[in-house]
Protein backbone atom coordinates (compact mmCIF):
# COMPACT_ATOMS: atom_id res chain seq x y z
CA UNK A 1 0.00 0.00 0.00
CA UNK A 2 3.43 2.15 0.60
CA UNK A 3 2.73 2.76 -3.44
CA UNK A 4 -0.90 4.68 -2.67
CA UNK A 5 0.61 6.67 0.68
CA UNK A 6 3.44 9.61 0.30
CA UNK A 7 4.85 10.50 4.18
CA UNK A 8 4.36 14.22 4.92
CA UNK A 9 7.06 15.23 7.37
CA UNK A 10 5.35 18.57 7.86
CA UNK A 11 1.73 16.37 9.12
CA UNK A 12 3.61 13.86 10.59
CA UNK A 13 1.45 11.37 8.50
CA UNK A 14 1.59 9.71 5.56
CA UNK A 15 -1.57 11.29 3.04
CA UNK A 16 -2.60 9.59 -0.40
CA UNK A 17 -0.94 10.15 -3.44
CA UNK A 18 -3.63 8.12 -5.83
CA UNK A 19 -2.98 8.54 -9.53
CA UNK A 20 -6.45 7.94 -10.39
CA UNK A 21 -9.91 8.39 -8.31
CA UNK A 22 -10.52 5.73 -6.17
CA UNK A 23 -13.40 4.37 -8.44
CA UNK A 24 -10.83 3.44 -10.89
CA UNK A 25 -9.22 1.21 -9.09
CA UNK A 26 -10.30 -2.77 -8.61
CA UNK A 27 -12.53 -2.97 -5.63
CA UNK A 28 -9.70 -5.11 -4.23
CA UNK A 29 -7.36 -2.24 -4.25
CA UNK A 30 -9.96 0.16 -3.11
CA UNK A 31 -10.89 -1.59 -0.09
CA UNK A 32 -7.10 -2.00 1.33
CA UNK A 33 -6.54 1.37 0.45
CA UNK A 34 -9.73 2.88 2.00
CA UNK A 35 -8.35 0.22 4.95
CA UNK A 36 -4.59 1.95 5.03
CA UNK A 37 -6.43 5.22 5.36
CA UNK A 38 -8.49 4.80 7.89
CA UNK A 39 -5.68 3.51 10.23
CA UNK A 40 -3.83 6.27 9.38
CA UNK A 41 -6.52 8.41 9.90
CA UNK A 42 -6.77 7.07 13.45
CA UNK A 43 -3.88 8.37 14.40
CA UNK A 44 -4.45 12.00 13.32
CA UNK A 45 -5.94 13.20 16.81
CA UNK A 46 -3.31 11.56 18.58
CA UNK A 47 -0.66 13.99 16.44
CA UNK A 48 -3.53 16.58 16.92
CA UNK A 49 -3.12 16.68 20.56
CA UNK A 50 1.25 16.44 20.45
CA UNK A 51 0.96 19.53 18.32
CA UNK A 52 -1.69 21.16 20.82
CA UNK A 53 1.18 20.52 23.51
CA UNK A 54 3.82 22.09 21.67
CA UNK A 55 1.45 24.73 21.13
CA UNK A 56 1.07 25.59 25.12
CA UNK A 57 4.67 24.72 25.67
CA UNK A 58 5.27 27.62 23.43
CA UNK A 59 2.43 29.74 24.68
CA UNK A 60 4.01 29.38 28.38
CA UNK A 61 7.31 30.04 26.82
CA UNK A 62 6.06 33.46 25.08
CA UNK A 63 4.30 34.28 28.33
CA UNK A 64 7.33 34.40 30.09
CA UNK A 65 9.37 36.01 26.72
CA UNK A 66 10.98 39.72 27.57
CA UNK A 67 13.12 39.61 24.45
CA UNK A 68 10.80 40.43 21.46
CA UNK A 69 12.61 38.97 18.31
CA UNK A 70 12.26 36.00 20.40
CA UNK A 71 8.55 36.39 21.36
CA UNK A 72 8.32 36.83 17.52
CA UNK A 73 9.95 33.75 17.07
CA UNK A 74 7.66 31.84 19.32
CA UNK A 75 4.76 33.58 17.93
CA UNK A 76 5.75 31.98 14.33
CA UNK A 77 5.83 28.50 15.64
CA UNK A 78 3.30 28.85 17.14
CA UNK A 79 1.20 29.94 14.12
CA UNK A 80 3.23 26.98 12.18
CA UNK A 81 1.44 24.17 14.67
CA UNK A 82 -1.89 25.87 14.40
CA UNK A 83 -1.83 25.65 10.51
CA UNK A 84 -0.53 22.27 10.68
CA UNK A 85 -3.19 21.32 12.92
CA UNK A 86 -5.73 23.07 10.62
CA UNK A 87 -4.12 20.84 7.54
CA UNK A 88 -4.38 17.31 9.65
CA UNK A 89 -7.80 18.50 10.67
CA UNK A 90 -8.86 18.63 6.65
CA UNK A 91 -7.22 15.20 6.10
CA UNK A 92 -9.23 13.56 8.90
CA UNK A 93 -12.90 15.41 7.16
CA UNK A 94 -12.11 14.67 3.72
CA UNK A 95 -12.07 10.67 4.36
CA UNK A 96 -15.64 11.04 4.92
CA UNK A 97 -16.04 12.26 2.20
CA UNK A 98 -14.19 9.55 0.29
CA UNK A 99 -15.91 6.71 2.24
CA UNK A 100 -19.50 8.34 1.17
CA UNK A 101 -18.15 8.26 -2.15
CA UNK A 102 -17.32 5.02 -1.85
CA UNK A 103 -20.78 3.61 -0.56
CA UNK A 104 -22.94 5.16 -3.05
CA UNK A 105 -20.86 3.45 -6.09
Amino acid sequence: MQQFFTYDSRLGIPIPTLEKNLAQYSPDIQEKILFSWEQIRGAIPDRIKELEHSINEKQVALSNESNFEKSCELNTEIAGLASIINDLWLWYRASDAIAEEKMHN
